[in-house]
């Protein structure tokens, strides 16, 4: 018996195993939001104001809790992520380097809003614990990837607005 020692992965046998692919582009890791000097000045003050309602009330969890918040916006602040392939093949959906097999989810909806600049694929997955899986489509036309998946997932017809964590996310420039 002839044991194999190679542990290289065969692109042409991964491929096959990914399925066909379907459609393929690139979006933005992180949405850059253009802010102002007035947005900095509103959110230095409301942060302050946190803090001290924190201290007042001897709520010191919340006070870490604006704490970090405000750490994570500022470090992320002005900065372009990098860019990430969306794959959506006869098997799955890939998202970087992330693969989710369409046994894994439940249903898919398309949000196209062109007047509002809303252009978003979303996938919900059977598994509630997992977070919906949000993708913007850029230049990709939505009817063309609707009819490709409805052939794999149901689509969820009552979504037509995107989810208030991402209006609230757009609203206040997050």
């Amino acid at each position: 018996m002839q044991k194999n020692t190679n542990t290289s992965i065969n692109t042409n046998n991964y491929a096959n195993y990914l399925g066909k692919t379907l459609f393929e582009w690139e979006i933005d890791e992180l949405k850059i939001r253009e802010r102002t000097k007035r947005w900095y000045i509103v959110a230095i003050s409301f942060a302050l104001l946190m803090l001290l309602f924190s201290f007042m009330t001897a709520n010191f969890l919340f006070a870490v809790i604006i704490i970090i918040t405000s750490l994570i916006i500022v470090l992320t602040d002005g900065k372009s992520g990098e860019k990430i392939n969306i794959n959506i093949t006869s098997i799955g959906v890939g998202v970087g380097k992330g693969f989710y097999e369409y046994d894994e989810l439940k249903d898919f909806s398309i949000v196209y809003k062109p007047h509002l600049n809303v252009k978003n694929l979303y996938f919900e997955f059977k598994n509630v614990l997992r977070p919906r899986l949000s993708i913007s489509l850029e230049n990709m036309d939505p009817l063309t990837i609707r009819e490709s998946l409805l052939k794999y997932l149901p689509e969820d017809l009552e979504r037509t607005n995107r989810p208030l964590s991402e209006e609230l996310a757009s609203l206040f420039r997050l």
